[in-house]
């Protein structure tokens, strides 16, 4: 009976210690700079959302958040530097669609596992996808765009921002629901895939209206169609798909915050925490309205779940489409 009492006060005092020791972590936290790894090169939308976010949210932590940008196929070398990283909230991924449900859902030979292996911490933002054309290609409209399709015969060039991509996943699907055959041109990234679009090397691009909207209106490429549901409140003229007859087409992307497994319940509260005071800001807010996106306002629950709901949506895509990159 002594032995059972003695034991039982020993554990109740190691769980007492570690209570303890995450609370004095979560304390101290953060005590020097948090990076924010971004798997894709500057000047796309996961980088713009990045580098939006980051000043309020390094205000509402006590500490300078840096922007890191490790691109490299198509977000895995990044995501996959993260999730092997020290759980200690230093070192989060600005994780997307492409990273985190659509990428995973079609690479063969993935370095982590999307669900297991990340904790989300919250959810920043919706953009929808747009599908451009480059100065020289001849197509007007959407109903130009079908019918040079349909000439060129599989040979009318569309960018993406990789193979395996949201914005891959998105042309895919599309390619699928319009009955069009086109050829796919994957780019390391958005950054370089606008730059031959705007000097007519590729076509045409599905690519997250906030890394196209300011070229789209300077005029350097025209824009078709909105992959969402609904209009785009910065391009109200310019209609959505499923308005163009491709019905129920819906390829809008995400983006949040997300951790390695294993953080404190502490720390990632804190994070958790400074992030929804970020995003309340609204000088922050209307940056990114002025982008053309949805300022996601949800619980870091409900995110979770959203990433679940989306990564098992494109799966089903990649399934039924027998789409693979190795």
């Amino acid at each position: 009976m002594m032995r059972c009492k003695f034991v039982t006060a020993l554990l109740l005092g190691v769980i007492c210690a570690v209570s303890m020791y995450g609370r004095g972590l979560a304390q101290e936290f953060p005590n020097r700079p948090v990076r924010i790894v971004v798997p894709w090169p500057p000047s796309g939308n996961v980088d713009i959302t990045a580098r939006t976010v980051a000043p309020a949210f390094g205000d509402a932590l006590g500490q300078q958040v840096i922007v890191e940008n490790r691109p490299g196929a198509a977000g895995r070398i990044g995501a996959e530097a993260v999730a092997k990283s020290a759980a200690d909230g230093y070192t989060l991924l600005l994780g997307s669609s492409g990273t985190i449900s659509a990428g995973p859902a079609v690479w063969r030979n993935l370095g982590f596992d999307p669900l297991k292996d990340f904790v989300a911490i919250g959810a920043i933002q919706s953009v929808p996808i747009v599908l451009t054309v480059a100065p020289k290609t001849p197509a007007a409209s959407y109903a130009d765009y079908v019918a040079l399709a349909k000439a060129k015969q599989g040979q009318l060039s569309i960018a993406s921002a990789g193979s395996g991509s949201s914005n891959h996943l998105a042309i895919e699907l599309f390619m699928r629901q319009a009955n069009l055959k086109l050829l796919h041109v994957p780019y390391k990234g958005s950054g370089p895939a606008l730059t031959d679009l705007i000097g007519s090397q590729v076509e045409s691009m599905m690519d997250q209206l906030t890394a196209s909207l300011g070229h789209i209106r300077e005029g350097r490429i025209r824009a078709l169609a909105i992959t969402s549901l609904k209009r785009s409140p910065p391009l109200p003229d310019v209609p959505t798909l499923d308005e163009l007859g491709v019905k129920g087409f819906d390829a809008a992307t995400f983006t949040g915050i997300f951790a390695p497994a294993g953080i404190s319940f502490q720390v990632s509260e804190k994070l958790s925490n400074a992030l929804r005071k970020a995003m309340a800001n609204e000088g922050v807010r209307e940056r990114y309205r002025a982008m053309g996106v949805e300022v996601m306002d949800m619980s870091q629950a409900q995110f979770a779940a959203l990433v679940r709901e989306d990564y098992a949506k494109w799966l089903k895509v990649a399934r039924d489409g027998n789409i693979v990159i190795d």
